[in-house]
């Protein structure tokens, strides 16, 4: 039942929404269909940009995908972690490591979610920032694909979402935002956190210089 709704309220009901009303452009995702797994990581400006990239999946693929995300906002209470779980389908996971109790780890928790056939969508950034400005990234997302090396990760540069729906405002702005994707790609350092992030920034910025 999860399945169906998921295919319903994504592919149908928030695309055609973020089309029409506020003027995201989707480009075709179809590739990712012929990927057993992958882990999609995204700029981040908005809290629509979860949305976006959750509709921008191809329809037979949406229950297998887990968008990452913060405990301590969309699982305050036990209600809302199953609300968020369900119709978000959202892997919840608290901001700090905690290696002695790997079962409230967050690396731990990505890890066994790839293991258990589940993709992933990762904000490397961590949280929103200024409208259309980047952030530093985070080495979690370089953790995770440290220990699955042989997961592809697929970066997806996201314009225009901070100016609709900025931090702090949760009134939705007609603009023009798009949504790139970049080639599907396994890490070039299996073990060196750093070289991984410059390789996903790279990436990042070659999206961003493509939309010019």
């Amino acid at each position: 039942m999860q399945k169906l709704i998921l295919q319903l309220t994504y592919s149908i009901v928030i695309r055609w929404i973020l089309k029409l009303f506020v003027g995201i452009k989707f480009e075709r995702a179809d590739f990712l269909s012929h990927e057993q797994q992958f882990i999609l990581v995204a700029n981040h400006n908005s809290h629509l940009d979860t949305m976006s990239l959750m509709a921008a999946l191809p329809r037979n693929i949406i229950h297998k995908v887990k968008p990452v995300a913060a405990k301590d906002h969309f699982g305050k209470t036990k209600w809302q972690e199953k609300l968020s779980n369900y119709f978000i389908n959202t892997l919840l996971i608290q901001r700090k490591r905690d290696k002695e109790h790997p079962e409230n780890d967050p690396i731990h928790q990505m890890v066994k979610a790839l293991d258990e056939g589940y993709s992933l969508i990762l904000f490397p950034e961590g949280t929103r920032g200024e409208p259309e400005k980047e952030q530093p990234l985070k080495p979690g997302v370089a953790m995770v694909l440290a220990q699955r090396p042989t997961v592809k990760y697929v970066p997806a540069y996201l314009s225009g979402m901070g100016n609709a729906m900025p931090k702090g405002d949760n009134i939705i702005v007609p603009i023009n935002a798009s949504i790139t994707f970049g080639t599907p790609k396994l890490i070039s350092h299996q073990s060196d956190t750093k070289s991984i992030l410059h390789q996903i920034n790279t990436d990042f910025n070659r999206l961003k210089k493509s939309l010019r």
